[in-house]
């Protein structure tokens, strides 16, 4: 049982840890917030005017709220390419990403 409550421990950890860098990102620097973070407009503005009681009760949810990106083989590849210097295989990953749709607000 120990296990299980340390694991959602961690879980709104990273919540809170992927909630408030969102927000800081928007911002600071919305366009490019809403790229790397490969949101909408609308969600960005949700996201970015959450009150801190609103962004920690949020956080607290058993289920991880970050997605992870990289479901698309090329863009894993790309990061990971062994060959590629950093930057090559950043702007090469930043060039696929961009070209994949926004989450939306359900």
């Amino acid at each position: 049982m120990s296990a299980n409550l340390d694991m959602l421990n961690e879980i709104r950890e990273v919540n809170l840890s992927y909630l408030l860098l969102a927000q800081r990102l928007l911002r600071e620097d919305k366009p490019t917030g809403m790229f790397r973070m490969g949101i909408s407009d609308q969600l960005a503005d949700v996201l970015a005017n959450l009150s801190l009681a609103q962004t920690v009760k949020l956080a607290a949810s058993n289920q991880v709220l970050c997605r992870f990106r990289f479901d698309d083989h090329a863009i894993l590849s790309t990061l990971t390419d062994k060959g590629k210097t950093t930057a090559v295989a950043q702007a090469h990953s930043a060039i696929l990403m961009a070209g994949q749709p926004v989450e939306q607000i359900g």
